[in-house]
This record gives structure tokens, C-alpha cells and sequence, in this order.
């Protein structure tokens, strides 16, 4: 009875092989960007798993590379040097002391892990931070809303140019590229950026085929409060519609939005999965199903 029972298995095991092997071949040398971001990154065993996850698509031909943020880090950083933090508007006021806080944690205690982590668990990696090689350049950002004078948020920058050729010379030799949400402008000054716009703009200058948000949430949800009415996939009309209807509001909204502005600057598709369920990754990129949300432009 065992023996069946392990045959059995064998054969369900060598039928996800299968199914995964059309999607490995359509995706081989195809440049995939992955943000990681949220309370995910407090989270040692779920990012040991995506960065497993990670390096079997950078060793099946495909060419991941990484930009992450790291809020809750740098929240505690502040706690224990003292520094009371500014928020304007939902933003981060990102102040002289702030930026030292950022520069610290993300560009090099995060930004340095992950690429030790990688290593550890048998990939190669290169971080590419302001202290190793800067490939973000960037300008001063204001917020500007509707019906208000733009608002100075210190030294919180946007993306301006990508250092593309660096980073694909990473990927072909089969490393795999970890990059901070941090920007330099040509005065050398250094700005606080949000991951996910960062990893938008990395996504769009690489010509990515993927763009695949990771963080605590599975995706879009019908009931925003029941991860079981997550939609697994989503063309630009259909959220858009969802947005309408009100089913997509409040914090997703932006970010739903950002997405659809990533499909329209040329990358294929972009997903949001939950990086706390084991192999979330591979399962969303790997398998018909997905466990996610995929956004296309449309389909067929």
C-alpha cells in the first residue's frame, strides 16, 4: 500500500514538472522583477522560501532581479536611535536624520542579507547599493495633490534613469541583482524612494515580461476582508471597472493604478502575491492556477 502510495506521489510530482515546463520554456531569458516590501521582510523563514523560489527561476534560465523596500526595519532603527518619525499625508517626511536611518538599514543591513541569503541558500547575487555600484538615479520629489501647494517631504526622491546595462550584465552571467529603493541624483545626493514605484521603474527600463509585488497580501480581493475571494486574474478594463464598482478601494486603489500604468509602459504582466505562503512564486509564475492576482493588458 505504501508503495502506491509513493508511486502515487512520484507521478503527481512529475505532473507539476510537466505543467511548469511549458511556463519555464515561454519564460527562459525573460527578465522577471520581484519587490519585496511590507511586514513580509520581518519575516525570516518566508523570505528564505521566496529567495529559494528566486534562485530556482534564475537556474531554470530566467532572469529574477530583486528591489525591496524595508518600512518596518527602518520603523524600529528610529524607535532605538530616538528619532520620532513625520508622517504628511500618508508619506514619510525623510529628514537628514531619516536619510542617515535609510541609508543604513535599507542600502546596506537589508540590502546586504538578501544578498547573503541568497548566497547561503546555493544562488549568486550582487547587491547593487551606493555603496557598491548606484544604479538608480533620481530627483527631488513634492507631493502634489488636488487643491493644495506641493509639499516638501525632505529628501524622498522619484526614479529618473535606470543604470540598465549593469544590471543586465549581472543576469547574464547568472547572478541576480538586489537592488534598494534608494536614489542619487547627479549632485550625488542621495534619495529615500518608494520600493514600489522603484521596482515599476526598474520593471519599465528593463523591458521586464514580469513585474510580481510580494508582500502580506494575496491580491485582489472581491471582499477585501475574505483572502479566499482573491481574483486571479484581472485585465486593465476589468479593474478599472472593479475600481468604479468600489470593490477595489482605498490602499489597493494606488497601487491597482500603478500597476495598470506599469502594463502601459511596455512590461507583460504584473502580479501580487502573498509571500507568506510557502513557494507563493513559483506557484503564481510556475502553474496555470497561480495563487494571486495577475494584470494584463488583455487577453488573448
Amino acid at each position: 500500500m505504501n508503495d502506491r502510495v509513493n508511486e502515487r506521489d512520484a507521478i503527481a510530482k512529475a505532473d507539476i514538472l510537466i505543467e511548469a515546463m511549458g511556463w519555464i520554456r515561454r519564460f527562459r531569458g525573460k527578465t522577471t522583477v520581484i519587490k519585496l516590501g511590507g511586514s513580509l521582510m520581518e519575516d525570516r523563514v518566508a523570505i528564505d522560501h521566496i529567495l529559494l523560489d528566486i534562485i530556482f527561476m534564475e537556474s531554470v534560465g530566467m532572469r529574477p532581479v530583486i528591489v525591496h523596500g524595508g518600512g518596518p526595519s527602518i520603523n524600529r532603527a528610529m524607535e532605538e536611535a530616538k528619532i520620532e518619525p513625520v508622517w504628511v499625508k500618508g508619506r514619510r517626511v525623510t529628514d537628514v536624520a531619516t536619510l542617515g536611518i535609510v541609508e543604513q538599514v535599507l542600502g546596506k543591513q537589508i540590502n546586504e542579507d538578501l544578498t547573503a541569503s541568497i548566497e547561503r541558500l546555493g544562488g549568486r547575487a550582487m547587491n547593487l547599493s551606493p555603496s557598491t555600484t548606484q544604479v538608480l538615479a533620481g530627483e527631488k520629489m513634492l507631493l502634489v495633490e488636488p487643491g493644495s501647494e506641493p509639499i516638501d517631504l525632505g529628501f524622498v526622491g522619484k526614479v529618473t534613469q535606470v543604470d540598465v546595462r549593469s544590471i543586465n550584465a549581472l543576469t547574464y552571467t547568472e547572478q541576480i541583482p538586489v537592488i534598494p529603493s534608494l536614489a542619487v541624483d547627479a549632485q550625488g545626493q542621495q534619495y529615500n524612494v518608494n520600493a514600489d514605484t522603484a521596482a515599476m521603474a526598474v520593471a519599465e527600463a528593463l523591458g521586464a515580461e514580469k513585474l510580481v509585488f510580494v508582500s502580506d497580501v494575496n491580491g485582489v480581493r472581491r471582499d477585501k476582508k475574505d483572502p479566499s475571494t482573491v481574483i486571479h486574474s484581472l485585465t486593465a478594463e476589468e479593474a478599472r471597472q472593479l475600481i468604479r464598482d468600489g470593490i477595489i478601494d482605498a490602499g489597493m486603489i494606488p497601487k491597482v493604478e500603478a500597476c495598470l500604468a506599469t502594463l502601459d509602459r511596455g512590461v507583460g504582466k504584473v502580479h501580487i502575491i502573498d509571500g507568506r505562503l510557502r513557494h507563493s512564486l513559483l506557484l503564481e509564475i510556475f502553474t496555470t492556477a497561480g495563487v494571486g492576482t495577475e494584470l494584463v493588458r488583455s487577453r488573448g
